[in-house]
């Protein structure tokens, strides 16, 4: 009997409706925090057809290793951690489970902005501490209030959604979106840092935008701005953003995303007012985890099957 193609994780587990779906193929787990020499050597050992990307960054010393490889599957929707051009240079696809977290990322956006305009985890500190703030504390109303979009997919798109229904005005940027809802207010991105009253970041990470939002742009936002990230933490100029929240300039910021990930023991955020952190479980929801594993799967075997009729026609 000959040995299945082998289709590469780069995590410890896929969902099992997910798993279902690969009954041709034999899975490989890389392990929860796979290294690059990890992958380089599973992939000598098993040479992949398929790469599968939870955690990790596939370079293109991976794909040498794997003479076979023909796709590279996103378990999300980002994909910065795959080096594209050498992947097209050696005719490799990359997809991407595009809106399969939508959900999940657009409602922890929501967390963010609503924790921080509500000082929730500073009110909560405070009443644990036996303390009664209701005469000196006032939060923000975020009705009325501008909230501006910097990414209009499918995430950014169903945060607005949700922005509107709070009576909130929504304007956005995003060079590619079309076709948007009456609700969103397509402007240029420098109306976004001089308007907005809250910012969230939802676009993906490139080599044209990164650290945009660094001491230039926040000095043309307005005083007292919000600011949210949910997709890469690349995106912000760490350190200007410190200084900006640390001067009031920005009220606060919610961050699901940082430049290092896992973040760095000590961050330069850890212990400062006026940040609210998460690990960057936007995405982490078990409903989630399902539709982006499924997603994945079924993007891996849409690229086989299609190079698998080109082999047969030639």
């Amino acid at each position: 009997m000959l040995n299945k193609p082998v289709i590469l994780v780069t995590g410890a587990d896929l969902a099992p409706q997910a798993l279902a779906l690969l009954g041709d193929y034999e899975v490989v787990y890389a392990g929860k925090t796979p290294l690059a020499a990890d992958l380089v050597a599973l992939a000598q050992r098993h040479d992949p057809v398929g790469i599968i990307v939870r955690y990790g960054a596939v370079t293109p010393e991976i794909m040498d290793a794997a003479p076979a490889l023909k796709v590279i599957s996103k378990h999300g929707s980002g994909t910065d951690t795959i080096d594209k051009p050498a992947a097209a240079a050696r005719g490799i696809e990359v997809t991407a489970a595009v809106g399969a977290n939508a959900a999940a990322v657009a409602e922890q956006a929501m967390a963010l902005l609503l924790g921080c305009a509500k000082s929730v985890a500073q009110l909560n500190e405070r009443m644990h501490a036996g303390h009664w703030d209701k005469a000196t504390h006032k939060s923000v109303e975020l009705a009325g209030a501008t909230i501006g979009l910097i990414g209009l997919g499918a995430i950014g798109r169903r945060f607005a959604r949700m922005c509107d229904a709070m009576g909130m005005r929504v304007i956005g940027f995003d060079p590619f979106a079309g076709d948007l809802p009456d609700y969103i207010e397509p402007v240029d991105l420098e109306t976004i840092w001089r308007v907005a009253d809250a910012i969230s970041l939802h676009c993906p990470l490139t080599s044209e935008n990164r650290a945009m939002v660094n001491a230039q742009t926040l000095a043309r936002c307005k005083p007292g701005v919000i600011l949210v990230n949910t997709a890469r933490g690349g995106l912000i100029d760490e350190a200007a953003l410190l200084a900006a929240v640390g001067s009031g300039h920005v009220a606060m910021a919610g961050l699901d995303s940082f430049v290092v990930e896992p973040m760095t023991v000590p961050h330069i955020f850890h212990g400062q007012p006026g940040f609210l952190l998460s690990p960057h479980i936007g995405g982490v929801t078990s409903a989630a985890y399902v539709n982006m594993g499924v997603a994945a799967v079924r993007n891996t075997l849409d690229v086989l099957a299609r190079a698998e009729a080109l082999a047969k026609a030639g």
